[in-house]
């Protein structure tokens, strides 16, 4: 059975940042748990990160990651390449099933354990299932003029858990020291 869930969405306006995701996890067609957490905070909360795929996976790239932005003291940029490099060289961590969002004020990034990393052309990262639908949310919120990205954030994945069946509205928010 394929194991489906999730949608994280990043959202930066100015410097502030937030970034959510839902807490659906399904197998076929069965929802296992709806209260999963699938964002968090690193470096002091400036860093922000959520999962797709495999929990467990995502747990140990999280903990990878983590060591590689205190090896760069902070450097967003040098951290997610390193951590591309190793999750592809790796053999144990080449067949983790995951894929990661990471953000911070300045920048957006999308892994995946065949050494892509992704810098999405704006200010809106997202992953998972419903990612499409998320950033059409985020996009339409953005050009209404609506300026605070942590209610950008809550409000496109609760559109988002209206509309696709791998996502639902026991959403966690992370960002610029808010949390719901």
């Amino acid at each position: 059975m394929n194991i489906k869930s999730t949608t994280i969405l990043g959202v930066r306006v100015g410097s502030k940042i937030a970034m959510g995701g839902d807490g659906q996890v399904t197998l076929g067609d069965m929802q296992l748990k709806s209260k999963a957490i699938k964002v968090r905070q690193f470096n002091n909360d400036k860093v922000l990160a959520g999962f797709a795929g495999a929990a467990a996976d995502a747990m140990s790239l999280f903990e990878k990651f983590e060591l590689k932005l205190d090896e760069s003291k902070g450097d967003l940029q040098r951290a997610v390449v390193d951590m591309a490099k190793d999750w592809r060289m790796d053999k144990i961590l080449r067949e983790l099933d995951a894929l990661l969002a990471i953000m911070d004020k300045k920048n957006s990034f999308i892994l995946s354990g065949t050494g892509d990393v992704i810098e999405p052309d704006n200010n809106i990262i997202s992953i998972g299932s419903g990612s499409g639908y998320a950033i059409s949310a985020a996009k339409a919120f953005l050009k209404t003029g609506k300026k605070n990205p942590f209610d950008i954030v809550k409000d496109s994945l609760l559109i988002t858990a209206d509309l696709c069946i791998y996502t639902n509205n026991k959403i966690t928010v992370l960002g610029n020291k808010w949390r719901i």
